[in-house]
């Protein structure tokens, strides 16, 4: 984070330049709040590209600064808010504090916000070698793994009840579905890694998955989710319940971590970096798998009581309805494929072994063991499954929407969580019920 402090004694009365609330000091070239230097960071760092509002011209305030994405970054831009002087590494301070504010014109504002300036720079890297690492030695050609961002599908998808759900609470038309499911199904059979073929299975393969097996905790979630009929529950309620459960879950992955049969191969340094990169992920794949009657029951049983206001609805953001799409679309995935728990625990330690993550001190390391799961669990899904031949390659495409939904929740405002896991559980329960 490259902050500088205003050497000026009237420092604590200055205001961000982009939404007005009390300036901490000079951040990315301009004077701004610590709200705003994080949003842009995380926006430049992470090349995101937000859905634009309908002029362009949102209110920028310390209230409404998270309601429109799109026109707080492009108003960033506008006021000169320096990308170059964020560090390519991601760690705090930036690549130089004197860097000051910059004037760009509304041409290169525009590849910006479109995201066009950031796939030339993904070509340019490709075009000199760079190379994607999801995949053990970066074999798996581009089609194979597509970026969450660049596998938009041109079709629509039923929200499964939000529809009824919606109209239930507002008394009106939905506006169309937004088209953001992702080619989960497009990942080719014949990939470039082992070729299907009948064989049984490696014993140390067998050995390394039962000791994946072993560290996990799938005992049965201990957060109370049981409530009285005819109780109704509130949205601070509702968000505390979420807060315990992600508390429980958290919990988990730290001793999961202890029990790996890597654990004593990597410094603590590295798994330190790794967990604060990946928690998010960790706990919406075990939400979504593991502990997924729980989630998709005792707790859809609660969200169930809770009713959102029609102020809610309305302010609900196009963020927060990608998310629902694509966790909806997700669960369907992993319901049809009914991950097993070896599986389940082969998919964990691969997304977790991500040597792409920035800071860390073993990435060699890393790679070679992200490589050693990815084999075994191919080999435990072609041996186990000889008749799904697509069942390991849907697998692994599961991995980078995980990524991507989790990183686009970040920018859901908290207050809008409990009426995004309430139409999410509420849809995925009532489709299921329906089969």
């Amino acid at each position: 984070m490259c902050s500088v402090s205003v050497p000026d004694d009237r420092a604590e009365q200055r205001t961000c330049l982009i939404c007005g609330d009390r300036a901490t000091g000079l951040h990315y070239g301009i004077i701004s709040c610590e709200g705003c230097k994080g949003f842009f960071k995380r926006s430049i760092c992470n090349k995101r590209v937000y859905r634009r509002s309908r002029d362009k011209n949102c209110v920028m305030s310390r209230k409404q600064r998270n309601r429109c994405q799109y026109c707080r970054l492009l108003k960033c831009l506008q006021m000169g808010m320096n990308r170059k002087a964020i560090r390519e590494d991601g760690m705090p301070g930036g690549r130089n504090k004197s860097i000051g504010p910059v004037q760009i014109s509304e041409e290169e504002i525009e590849r910006i916000m479109s995201g066009q300036e950031f796939e030339e720079e993904a070509n340019h890297r490709g075009n000199h070698g760079d190379s994607d690492h999801s995949s053990p030695g970066n074999r798996a050609s581009e089609s194979n793994q597509p970026s969450p961002g660049s596998t938009l599908s041109s079709r629509s998808v039923e929200l499964n009840g939000f529809v009824a759900f919606r109209d239930q609470y507002m008394g009106m038309s939905v506006p169309p579905h937004y088209q953001y499911i992702p080619h989960l199904f497009s990942y080719s059979a014949h990939s470039p890694l082992l070729p299907p073929q009948a064989r049984s299975l490696d014993p140390q393969s067998y050995s390394l998955i039962h000791q994946l097996v072993s560290a996990e905790d799938l005992e049965p979630l201990g957060t109370p989710m049981l409530i009285e009929n005819g109780y109704a529950v509130t949205q601070a309620e509702l968000f505390a319940l979420l807060c315990r459960l992600a508390d429980e879950l958290l919990f988990r992955q730290i001793a999961w971590i202890k029990k790996l049969p890597f654990f004593c191969e990597l410094s603590i340094k590295d798994y330190t970096c790794l967990l604060s990169s990946t928690w998010q992920e960790l706990i919406l794949l075990s939400s979504l798998t593991v502990y997924s009657k729980q989630i998709f029951g005792e707790l859809a049983d609660v969200t169930a009581k809770y009713s959102p206001s029609d102020e809610e609805l309305h302010r609900f953001s196009d963020e927060g309805m990608e998310v629902i799409e694509r966790l909806i679309y997700l669960y369907h995935k992993f319901h049809q494929l009914k991950v097993s728990n070896e599986e389940y625990a082969c998919m964990k330690a691969i997304n977790f072994l991500n040597q792409d993550i920035r800071g860390l001190t073993s990435a060699s390391q890393l790679e070679q063991l992200n490589k050693r799961y990815w084999y075994i669990c191919q080999d435990f899904t072609e041996y186990k499954y000889t008749h799904q031949p697509n069942r390991f390659p849907d697998l692994m495409m599961c991995l980078p929407e995980i990524r991507y939904i989790a990183g686009k929740m970040v920018n859901v405002p908290l207050e809008q969580l409990p009426l995004l896991f309430k139409v999410v559980l509420h849809s995925c329960k009532t489709s299921v019920g329906k089969e």
